[in-house]
């Protein structure tokens, strides 16, 4: 766009088309300009450093710059106004003394005043004053001295001073009536009167306004002091005074300036001048001793704010690599604290949480090794599970294990032994987890080596292989390891089974929509080695439904702590006996998890159903 305008620019057509496209290049640029600095602005306070030195510019070394500015504005501005003030309390000093010869000549004797105005005027006054003139009326008669000069013209008042304007002239004037006339006394403003108002400080003038005010010291015989180094430049001031016009003395009409050429060197010593007073010595003393201070006390304030911040920013600087070091994964970082500050608190505890994620990581291996590994035993106690569509012409079969965790306590077990005999076991390790696994695995073991190990007649006795089962969890295990175990062989040509309940809970008998529980003729197995076991029998009519369960079935708890309870497990079976047995265990596991309202099961669930044919 820029470069369209510059060549519409130099062919010099299409003056409305160029001047849209330096709008539009001015607008481009501005819009630039606004992004390349917030660009800049986004880099340079990205470190907290940056931005705390910025934070410090604008709230600390901005407002004090401007206070040093605005003291050394404010006491230019007075040592300025003092000089001037001491020019324009001369020139007033000079219009005083001007009335005060004009009275001493009005109150001589009437017959001797025009004679003696020579007398009194010299020699002080002539020397005094170059060019100064008095005027005496007196009955009508008018007496100048000298004898060139002009007459202004009287006035009504009784005395008055000015300085009144005659062309580019200005003179000091002042007026007083006598009895018998006036007294007019004129001094003009000349150069070496100026000069004579500040010859300490410089070089004064006067004009009608600052353009036609010649270079001040222009046909003056005094002479600029000297300054006292390179930076002590010549500088000019003025001020505006009143003036009146010739003819009319007594009227102020307009203003002239006066101006001052000189140093600030010349005007400090001439205030604070020792010679001429004490206190203005002390005076001078006390500033420079409070500029001394000043100066000590932002040096310390500045070495302070520099250590601070750095470390703030020191602080800040390791958090940003320990932050770094944890996104890396290196957790054994550690910053170095010092101090005993909120800062060193921040590292320290920044350094107590690595340490804590360490940790954390190392369990979280541990955890995923361990969930691993139990993954594998999930997989492994799955087979031991066995197979539901084992042929037996007598019994259809259905059954459930949900572990509460990764692996279960809960045992089940379906098997043909021989023919025509079916066994059917369950068992409820107590406790969870790996330990029940592992338990309940021994207890299959040792429950199919029992059963392997028949007696060649093939007569098996419960009783006696629950006792085996036991000495060998007792040997195989340490008393606080127990389960709860139920064996019953089903014999199909007689159908009655022969069973052995080691404390496990009841079994349920459906009959004709009618409920009865089964014998418990012993205790816990693993407790105790040298334990003897009873067997009981029962008789199993077609459609009988038999169900085998544990305690995770019977004691989950509602949200106000009320237990499922065997009484609703019995008639949850009671009604729905005349479905199929997968059906059954499905509605039961259905029905225990709504009972706790939550997905997660508070205790292994297992449930073994068989219905005689």
């Amino acid at each position: 766009m820029l470069l369209a305008w510059a060549i519409l620019a130099m062919t010099g057509i299409l003056p409305v088309l160029r001047s849209i496209f330096l709008f539009g290049a001015v607008v481009a640029g501005c819009w630039l300009a606004i992004r390349v600095i917030r660009w800049v602005a986004e880099r340079a306070i990205w470190r907290l450093r940056h931005r705390l030195i910025i934070t410090y510019l604008f709230i600390a070394v901005a407002p004090v710059l401007l206070l040093i500015v605005l003291g050394l504005f404010a006491g230019y501005s007075l040592l300025l106004q003092v000089a001037m003030n001491t020019v324009t309390a001369e020139l007033d000093d000079r219009e005083e003394e001007i009335e005060s010869l004009a009275a001493s000549i009005a109150k001589l004797p009437p017959d001797s005043r025009a004679t003696s105005v020579a007398s009194i005027m010299q020699p002080y006054f002539t020397e005094r004053y170059s060019g100064i003139a008095a005027v005496v009326r007196q009955q009508g008669r008018v007496r100048k001295f000298p004898e060139s000069a002009d007459v202004p013209p009287p006035i009504a008042a009784e005395s008055a001073r000015a300085i009144v304007q005659r062309g580019e002239d200005y003179f000091l004037w002042a007026y007083r009536k006598t009895l018998d006339g006036d007294v007019t006394v004129i001094a003009p403003l000349t150069h070496s009167l100026l000069d004579q108002l500040a010859p300490d400080l410089g070089l004064v003038d006067a004009a009608q306004n600052m353009s036609v005010l010649p270079a001040p010291g222009t046909g003056s015989a005094a002479a600029l002091p000297p300054g006292s180094g390179r930076f002590d430049a010549p500088f000019f001031w003025f001020a505006l005074l009143r003036s009146s016009e010739w003819q009319h003395p007594d009227r102020p009409s307009a203003e002239f300036v006066i101006a001052l050429q000189t140093r600030i060197s010349v005007v400090v010593s001439t205030v604070f001048s020792r010679n001429a007073d004490v206190a203005q010595g002390m005076i001078q003393g006390v500033l420079i001793v409070g500029a001394i201070v000043f100066v000590f006390v932002e040096l310390i304030c500045w070495i302070i704010g520099v250590s601070m911040t750095r470390t703030i920013t020191r602080t800040v600087h390791h958090l940003y690599e320990a932050t770094q070091c944890v996104m890396e994964g290196r957790f054994s970082h550690r910053m170095a604290v010092s101090g005993r500050d909120q800062l060193a608190e921040v590292g320290s505890s920044f350094n107590r949480m690595t340490a804590h994620l360490e940790q954390l990581v190392v369990v979280a291996k541990d955890k995923e090794r361990l969930q691993s590994e139990l993954e594998i035993a999930h997989e492994v106690q799955s087979q031991l599970y066995p197979r539901l569509d084992t042929c037996s012409t007598h019994l259809r079969v259905a059954a459930v294990c949900k572990p509460a965790r990764v692996v279960s306590g809960d045992y089940f077990d379906y098997a043909l032994v021989s023919q025509g005999q079916v066994a059917l076991a369950i068992g409820d390790v107590a406790g969870k987890g790996i330990s029940a696994a592992l338990l309940m695995a021994s207890l299959q073991s040792s429950l199919r080596t029992q059963l392997q190990g028949a007696a060649p007649d093939g007569l098996l006795s419960t009783s006696d292989i629950v006792t085996r089962v036991n000495r060998h969890i007792c040997a195989s295990s340490t008393p606080d390891k127990y389960a709860t175990f139920f064996l019953g062989l089903y014999d199909e040509h007689t159908n009655t089974m022969v069973y052995t309940n080691a404390g496990h809970l009841p079994p349920v008998l459906i009959r004709d929509g009618q409920a009865q529980r089964l014998d418990v003729n012993g205790t816990v197995v693993g407790a105790f080695p040298m334990v003897s076991y009873e067997q009981s029998c029962v008789t199993l009519e077609s459609g009988d439904l038999l169900a085998w369960f544990t305690d995770g079935v019977t004691e989950p708890e509602s949200e106000f702590g009320e237990m499922f309870g065997e009484d609703r497990f019995i008639e949850l079976l009671r009604k729905n006996a005349h479905r199929d047995e997968q059906q059954i265990v499905d509605l039961v596991v259905e029905a225990v998890r709504q009972w706790t309202g939550s997905e997660e099961l508070q205790d292994d669930i297992t449930l073994l159903l068989a219905r005689r044919v």
